[in-house]
């Protein structure tokens, strides 16, 4: 089964999706700032593009095509992107 997800109004949207009992994500996320709560581990990959993540108590990040950053389960990070970005998400 897909899952259809949007955020923020629309400026972020994925579809879930689940591989040998893994979830993962793919999705988008348009121009803007966010901030973005977390209940599992997640593991993003750019896939297209360019953004800034900052991880919960560390500095700013810039996550460019074929880049993965882990972020801890339970958290709050955020995200700048001045351009589309789109992007893998593993859930552990």
């Amino acid at each position: 089964m897909i899952n259809v997800n949007q955020y923020f109004a629309g400026k972020i949207k994925s579809l879930g999706f689940e591989l040998r009992g893994t979830p993962y994500t793919a999705g988008v996320i348009l121009p803007g700032e966010y901030a973005i709560d977390t209940q599992k581990e997640e593991h993003i990959t750019v896939t297209v593009g360019e953004c800034e993540i900052r991880p919960p108590d560390s500095d700013w990040k810039t996550a460019q095509i074929g880049d993965t950053i882990v972020i801890p389960a339970t958290s709050t990070f955020d995200v700048k992107a001045s351009e589309p970005v789109s992007y893998i998400c593993r859930y552990r």
